[in-house]
């Protein structure tokens, strides 16, 4: 009697998973495109996209292209951002740390008690996160130098209204007319400034709350940042990035894959290859950093900076 229990509650474990997940998306995609293309066929909602075409005007003084400096940011970024979300997700799942590392107490950094033992995959970790914010500031200073950050950051009220009526042309499958070479769209501006000065601000702040760099005794900071709100917060940051990366390729391959990647890696608003090579070679040194990114590799690396055993 024993042996169809358990049969038929394998049947059950088998049929229960979520197969439907995939054509449930779908079906809301669908619906989603059909209630836009409703609401942009009402004259009330024609007028308001003829109002708000989508984009915000730039001040006058707004630079126009994109320089090379900017593309190697954000070849580094992409870079950073990748090997990031790999060795977080391995500190996350690992049941068992392939090695431990610990830190010189030589060197610049010193401190009274001996430094903490930390996996190796946190090691790596850390470091990838020490070399994106050591990008990000370096970002920061030379888009606020160069004027290119009145490109991502809203300069007035329109750019709601704007936002929504890309958000509308969008899901209409109607898209709004692309020109990132001269100006983003109102919605494309605000994901871009939610993701530089909201998301890689929260990634950073919760990440060092949760790191063994964060101080133990700091005890009314950490009462009112306990290290519980920061691991809730920094696991969806690192989903947000990843939905971000996936909406943001797919945006560039569709509206123009040749001169979007001429834009990002070419720095000319042409349309050829030059941007697209630069982009496959860019592919080729992150998916190798991917593969390298092992214990075997990692080992050598991490003894210049400290202790590594098992």
């Amino acid at each position: 009697m024993s042996t169809p229990a358990k049969k038929s509650t394998a049947t059950k474990s088998k049929w229960s998973q979520p197969v439907w997940v995939v054509p449930g998306v779908l079906i809301v995609l669908l619906l989603i495109v059909l209630l836009a293309k409703w609401l942009t066929g009402l004259s009330g909602v024609q007028s308001f996209l003829h109002d708000f075409p989508g984009a915000s005007r730039l001040p006058e003084n707004a630079p126009v292209g994109f320089p090379a400096w900017l593309g190697w940011q954000h070849f580094l970024n992409v870079f950073f951002m990748v090997l990031i979300v790999r060795s977080g997700w391995q500190v996350r799942t690992a049941k068992r740390p392939p090695a431990q590392w610990t830190r010189n107490n030589k060197g610049f950094i010193r401190t009274k008690n001996a430094p903490t033992k930390i996996s190796l995959d946190l090691w790596f970790h850390l470091t990838l996160d020490a070399l994106w914010v050591l990008n990000g500031i370096v970002f920061i200073i030379v888009i606020f130098a160069t004027g290119q950050w009145m490109r991502i950051i809203p300069t007035s009220w329109d750019v709601f209204p704007n936002a929504i009526s890309a958000a509308l042309q969008y899901a209409s499958l109607n898209w709004p007319t692309e020109d990132g070479w001269v100006n983003y769209n109102a919605l494309q501006l605000l994901t871009y400034f939610v993701t530089v000065f909201i998301a890689a601000p929260l990634a950073i702040i919760t990440g060092l709350r949760t790191s063994s760099a964060w101080p133990k005794k700091a005890g009314t900071v950490n009462k009112v940042y306990p290290i519980e709100l920061a691991r809730a917060v920094h696991f969806p940051v690192m989903v947000y990035f990843v939905l971000f990366t996936i909406v943001h390729v797919t945006l560039v391959l569709a509206t123009g894959a040749l001169r979007n990647l001429n834009h990002m890696y070419g720095g000319s608003d042409d349309i050829n290859w030059v941007g697209f090579g630069i982009f496959a070679v860019s592919l080729l040194v992150i998916v190798g950093a991917w593969f390298l990114a092992r214990p075997l590799f990692l080992r050598p690396v991490a003894s210049l900076m400290g202790k590594v055993s098992k």
